[in-house]
């Protein structure tokens, strides 16, 4: 596989882009090339990126092609439910995760396309970027960088980039 300048690559040393090194989080499951819902790791792979969400109420849009996270914002991460691995609205029945947090976990959030668009049950909902909630500790599955970072990297992503996680 070739590797471009444009991608973001997570490795033991953490994320490298753009030339730069930056420390980051991966799911307390670990790294995993068999990933399933609920169990907390970051798949192996190369993902592409396809969207970011910004809270507009707290920063500025970091692109022109950035969404704004609204309140009613959810993901679906229910697997019985049509709109697994999905953007949906509230009110939703299903199991779901808030986007618009009351935390600034997701004040910035770096979409990839993980089990998306066509999601196959169970295989494991949306894998994010998004920052950490401190050094070493993990997240459920995504990808957890210093907020500053992010808020360098999130401007320079390209329609190329891509996000490769290896084992």
């Amino acid at each position: 596989m070739k590797i471009s300048s444009a991608d973001m690559v997570v490795h033991p040393m953490g994320l490298r882009f753009m030339g730069r090194m930056f420390p980051c989080t991966v799911g307390r499951g670990g790294i995993s090339a068999d990933k399933r819902e609920g169990d907390g790791a970051t798949p192996t792979g190369v993902h592409s990126i396809v969207g970011m969400l910004y809270r507009p109420d707290r920063i500025a849009p970091p692109t022109d092609w950035a969404m704004p996270i609204l309140p009613g914002d959810l993901w679906s991460d229910d697997s019985t439910s049509d709109d697994y691995n999905t953007m949906v609205r509230a009110p939703y029945p299903f199991s779901h995760e808030v986007l618009r947090r009351a935390d600034p976990l997701y004040d910035l959030v770096i979409l990839t396309d993980w089990n998306w668009p066509n999601a196959v049950l169970g295989r494991g909902s949306a894998i994010f970027m998004h920052r950490w909630r401190r050094p070493g500790f993990p997240t459920e599955g995504c990808i957890g960088v210093r907020p500053d970072d992010l808020a360098w990297i999130a401007p320079r992503i390209q329609r190329s980039t891509r996000l490769i996680v290896s084992g």
